[in-house]
């Protein structure tokens, strides 16, 4: 496209705004991707991200688009059981536990786990073999100008850059959503999650555990074995004075509350990696889409951990924003392309934030009589073989 530096500035370097750019890149376009932190790609260094994310189906063939899957495969934990344990009763005990099987509705799982500072080393070697990407870690966005014809962007090196396309991957507090001024709104829950990794003497055999009690779901989600012993990541939602409290207790301490909020399932949980805490959000963006600015992942819509929604939604923005690019590349960014985007991606995004919103209240009860009824909604919700089938497939995203 005459006229400009590249087709498409990414503002955000994270797993969304890499992910984004190794599926535009792959399709052709000129890519830049800035990010103002230096992705950290070691488990154990400073700053790394120890959450993990399952990619159900449909984002893994959006990533085998782009060139990923190939790298990520090998590093992948298969999840193909999805398994709701209430321990809701007078002891953190199991008293209902029910198994979504993924081959109730296909022949392949519901998803793979990875951890995300892997997935930033991936894709940043993703990124190097791509000769139309540039990224440029430790560099942010400082200003966003927008027209009918192009989109200028000031760096924070003092750069002016033009394209088409700004995407905002650039997170909950998106400074391009901001500069495009599109606003959000936010519920907030009085919760944090823990995020860390653990051994465990007893095998997951590919199932993802989610325990409910009161405070929010204890998750446990496969990884491939460390250091010769069976893993999983863990989410351990909970509100926040009792998070904090339990991120500064000691490790002995520590291990003894997390395996019997665990309800012992998997025998003793050892903490394998370090403790990071996140707040928990629903928030959700007025429109998807500004002049020139298509808004995606965390900038678009911020969800609680629960049932691996999160950045499966983020990659639906990014398919819906490329299929509306190769259909029209010389419109790339145009006011029509920008208005379908929204339309495609925001009903459906608002509709997801409320019912991960609903699930999530559900798991915060404290009151026994409300975790009674808990459970016999999950009961009743199993019981149902085409509800339960239909549940499975909304959880993966599929377009009905």
């Amino acid at each position: 496209m005459p006229g400009t530096d590249h087709d498409i500035v990414i503002s955000g370097g994270g797993v969304a705004g890499l992910s984004a750019a190794a599926l535009f890149g792959t399709a052709g376009f000129r890519v830049l991707c800035v990010d103002p932190a230096p992705p950290v790609t070691e488990r154990d260094a400073a700053g790394s991200d120890l959450r993990t994310t399952a990619f159900l189906q449909p984002a893994q063939a959006l990533l085998d688009r782009a060139g990923l899957w190939p790298r990520l495969a090998p590093h992948a934990a298969e999840l193909r059981t999805m398994r709701i344990v209430d321990a809701g009763g007078e002891a953190p005990e199991p008293r209902l536990v029910r198994d979504f099987n993924s081959s109730d509705i296909s022949d392949r799982p519901f998803g793979w786990n990875l951890p995300n500072w892997l997935l930033r080393r991936e894709m940043v070697s993703r990124l190097d073999e791509l000769p139309n990407v540039d990224f440029r870690p430790g560099t942010g966005t400082r200003a966003l100008f927008t027209r009918e014809s192009e989109a200028r962007v000031t760096l924070d090196d003092g750069q002016i850059t033009r394209c088409k396309l700004v995407i905002a991957a650039d997170g909950r507090a998106s400074p391009m959503r901001r500069a495009a001024g599109i606003d959000v709104s936010t519920t907030r829950y009085g919760q944090k999650a823990l995020a860390f990794a653990v051994t465990h003497p007893i095998p997951h055999d590919n199932v993802s555990t989610e325990i409910h009690r009161s405070g929010g779901p204890f998750t446990l989600v496969p990884l491939p074995d460390h250091e010769g012993l069976p893993s999983s990541a863990v989410v351990w939602m909970e509100d926040g004075p009792e998070a904090l409290r339990l991120a500064g207790i000691p490790v002995p301490e520590f291990e003894a509350e997390m395996s019997a909020r665990s309800a012992h399932l998997y025998g003793p949980l050892t903490l394998a990696s370090r403790r990071s805490v996140w707040p928990i959000i629903t928030q959700v963006a007025k429109r998807m889409s500004g002049q020139r600015v298509a808004l995606v992942a965390e900038a678009a819509h911020v969800v609680p951990p629960i049932g691996a929604q999160g950045l499966n939604m983020s990659l639906a923005d990014m398919r819906a924003l490329l299929e509306l690019a190769e259909a029209a590349p010389a419109r790339l960014g145009d006011g029509a392309m920008m208005d379908a985007y929204h339309r495609q991606r925001h009903a459906e995004v608002c509709a997801r934030a409320t019912g991960i919103d609903l699930l999530n209240r559900a798991s915060q009860m404290h009151a026994r009589p409300l975790r009674d009824a808990r459970a016999m909604g999950l009961n009743a919700i199993y019981s149902l073989a085409p509800v339960r089938r239909a549940m499975m497939q909304m959880g993966l995203g599929a377009r009905v």
